[in-house]
């Protein structure tokens, strides 16, 4: 059916370099496109055609392709004569004479990362359109229609009638087998990133469809989706430090949302039992592999919830999830075995420290926390600890002790009133309060707590917070007159949690990094 058909492996070589062995200068590559795109303009001026053109439209893409007719034999798609148009960016070419081949990669995602091979000979496109093609490069964007046919190897392949140059690549791809080798430049060009690395594509894809999980089962649930501020006239929500901007209509310094929280409870106050919101929030602090100054939240509340009905939430949340997204609630992080199948662990910060440390007795003696804590390196804080409470220093001791223990799905319970400003103080133990955080694979995925709900505490609590402002602290909060205005008209019992989506997504793609499931991620600009 085909003379040379068995010559068309994917290990092709483009007719840009001229040897294997030779790294062109990549501004010497780039003025050779760019010459042959100014070539490109004139022939298309001349016949009344654009260089750029936009009516051409695919009726397939590769995925589909190879899921509908990977199976059929070279001679049943001989005899079906599947008339097929694809178009996507050229990522291997080989040209042999008459008869080249070439490899189109689409936006469609598969075992074949969206890629399906061309057949283009001069006898079918033309012996001009046939020359035009053996001078394109890869990382061109190409249209092309045909009819489907198999190699003499067996691959799924294209027969091209009609071949079209959509986009010219000025810049070429990095090295087809091993993609951008640079770390930081697949965060700084994650565009490059996309075209040369399949598992970046599906990553993203997986979170995609993550997040879409999540919104299903919160909806499922009754809970409302709603959309609140991004910009506030008072940062709230959380201990941190805001970004800060000013609205030149309003004449007033505006800060970007440090969290959705003060304005979720609001809408509770307002008669909306259950809602959540899957947004941004943006904290002015360090960047790490567990850090990102902008960063993706779930978070929800429910009227009539305590923090125990949010813990059983958020565990069959999780669960739910991480079943659609992988499939397995047995799940492996960086070589580790994560178990989400067991009920979650529920231990207080005193347990815990019993549980990881060798603390023992001591976990109840200031002194001695004070002691160790000077010992582990919070020396900066030396004159600070020992106007700590005892349950605060507990915090401080797990924080530098236990918390990169928990690798298994653990609830962290009983967290000191005067750090939990916004959160319902314990009936029996006002200096805890009732609120969790989760911990998965040694670091935190969320914080839920009983919401406080009595307006002249929290409006006692937030006088507190403002003391802390003024003596330093610039991550304490801000007094909110008109959130503790809602309150005054009551609200519900209720019970609320934040979830850190781009941790989640670390977690369900094993990814060392939260940059690797970031989009775009803040990084140095480049000087």
């Amino acid at each position: 059916m085909l003379a040379n058909a068995s010559a068309c492996g994917r290990s092709f070589m483009s007719d840009n370099h001229p040897s294997p062995h030779t790294a062109p200068d990549e501004n010497q590559l780039i003025a050779e496109r760019r010459d042959k795109l100014h070539a490109l303009r004139a022939a298309q001026a001349e016949g009344g055609g654009v260089a750029f053109p936009n009516d051409f439209k695919p009726s397939h893409q590769a995925a589909q392709l190879h899921l509908a007719h990977g199976a059929a034999t070279a001679q049943a798609l001989q005899a079906a004569a599947v008339s097929v148009g694809v178009a996507g960016r050229m990522m291997l070419k080989r040209v042999m004479g008459k008869a080249s081949f070439a490899t189109l990669q689409d936006g469609s995602l598969g075992a074949t990362g969206g890629r399906i091979q061309l057949y283009v000979t001069s006898d079918a496109v033309g012996q001009a359109r046939y020359a035009d093609f053996k001078h394109w490069d890869l990382g061109d964007i190409v249209g092309a229609e045909g009819t489907l046919m198999k190699t003499r190897t067996d691959e799924l392949s294209i027969k091209v009638t009609r071949l079209r140059l959509l986009t010219k690549s000025l810049r070429p791809l990095p090295d087809k087998f091993h993609g951008l080798a640079d770390q930081e430049q697949k965060y700084r060009q994650r565009y490059v990133d996309l075209i040369t690395d399949a598992q970046a594509r599906q990553r993203f894809v997986a979170r995609s469809k993550a997040v879409s999980d999540l919104r299903e089962f919160m909806v499922g649930h009754g809970f409302l989706e709603v959309e609140t501020p991004m910009l506030h006239p008072i940062p709230g929500g959380a201990n941190a430090r805001p970004f800060v901007t000013h609205h030149n209509a309003l004449e007033q310094q505006m800060y970007l949302r440090i969290a959705p929280e003060l304005y979720l409870k609001r809408l509770i106050v307002g008669g909306f039992e259950r809602v959540f919101e899957i947004n941004r929030s943006y904290r002015n602090e360090g960047i790490s592999v567990r850090h990102n100054p902008e960063f993706t939240t779930l978070e929800f509340y429910a009227a009539y919830w305590n923090y125990l009905d949010v813990m059983d939430f958020t565990e069959t949340l999780i669960r739910a999830v991480a079943l659609k997204a992988t499939g397995s609630l047995q799940m492996s992080y960086q070589g580790r075995a994560v178990d989400l199948a067991q009920p979650f662990a529920r231990l207080s910060i005193r347990e815990a420290i019993f549980q990881h440390t060798e603390a023992g007795a001591h976990v109840d003696d200031a002194a001695w926390l004070i002691s160790a804590l000077k010992k582990l390196g919070r020396t900066q804080e030396a004159d600070k600890l020992s106007s700590r409470t005892l349950v605060s220093l507990q915090l401080l001791y797990f924080e530098e002790t236990v918390e990169d223990k928990l690798w298994q799905p653990t609830f962290i319970m009983e967290h000191p009133t005067e750090i939990s400003p916004l959160a319902r103080a314990n009936d029996l133990r006002p200096e805890v309060t009732e609120r969790f955080e989760l911990y998965i694979t040694g670091r935190e995925f969320g914080n839920g707590f009983s919401e406080l709900n009595d307006a002249q505490e929290q409006a006692a609590r937030f006088h507190t917070q403002v003391a802390a402002k003024d003596g330093g602290d610039d991550e304490a909060m801000f007094h909110d007159h008109d959130f503790v205005r809602a309150l005054e008209y009551g609200m519900p019992p209720t019970g609320g949690c934040g979830i850190g989506i781009d941790r989640l997504m670390m977690l369900l793609t094993d990814s060392p990094s939260i940059r690797d499931v970031i989009l775009f991620p803040a990084l140095r600009r480049q000087v």
